[in-house]
């Protein structure tokens, strides 16, 4: 009996931690508590509904995105209404990118509130963006669209969405580069390989080569990963070749 009662108060207490901690993070007392804790559960856990649905942050990831896009699209279309369809398309892919949203569940430290099997040294680097997204579909489902817009403003629009800043930023290194080689008329290749060596997660390096001269290398834990690396140090080392011929 007293170790079924220690159970109990050591879920009760990580409960009462994990609401604490997302009231801070959202600036009021959640409702819908089961929703927020969806948000933070990882497939690992396995659990489902009485009805077989899997219980994890997946499907309110998907919800967030989808209410993050819709909110920054409207904020652009109405700060820059010069912007045509191509560059508030552009300037919202630099808003949400990626790299951008893992920073922002990185500043929140959302990994700590997580439940899952895995440990969190192994998680991908993806996580903390995904958990932002999931968090975001939480808030809309749980307060509706006016919370949820406020929540983005705060987090994202008003700290970091200034359109000059994001006019110069570059989405992808990749990208940029592979365009500047095909306007050359340069060879490229992103010759890429496996490389474990003694980590625990899988490691792909590559070596970027232009025109037969090796310019670059970098290894990751993705092949996208590595070539994106790759291609922002050859951007900075060609940089000044790559600005003269704009």
């Amino acid at each position: 009996m007293e170790y079924i009662r220690n159970i109990l108060n050591s879920r009760s207490e990580r409960n009462g931690n994990f609401f604490m901690q997302l009231t801070k993070i959202l600036g009021y007392k959640p409702k819908k508590t089961e929703v927020y804790k969806k948000a933070f559960t990882h497939r690992s856990m396995n659990i489902k509904d009485s009805k077989g649905n899997a219980l994890n942050y997946e499907r309110l990831e998907f919800l967030g995105d989808a209410m993050l896009s819709a909110v920054i699209a409207s904020h652009l279309f109405q700060e820059v209404p010069s912007g045509d369809e191509g560059y508030l398309t552009k300037m919202r892919s630099k808003v949400v990118s990626r790299e951008h949203l893992n920073e922002l569940g990185r500043e929140l430290n959302l990994i700590d509130l997580v439940e899952s099997k895995i440990p969190a040294g192994q998680f991908g680097d993806n996580i903390h963006g995904n958990l932002f997204e999931a968090l975001v579909g939480a808030i809309f489902l749980d307060k509706g669209y006016k919370y949820c817009e406020k929540f983005i403003y705060k987090r994202i629009i008003t700290p970091h969405v200034d359109i000059e800043q994001l006019e110069g930023r570059v989405i992808s290194y990749k990208s940029l580069l592979i365009e500047w080689c095909q306007k050359e008329k340069k060879v490229f290749n992103y010759n890429v390989y496996e490389d474990t060596g003694n980590d625990d997660v899988r490691h792909f390096s590559v070596k970027l080569s232009i025109d037969n001269k090796v310019i670059a290398k970098a290894r990751a834990t993705s092949k996208k990963k590595a070539e994106e690396k790759a291609s922002k140090r050859a951007f900075f080392a060609l940089q000044s070749k790559m600005s003269k011929k704009k």
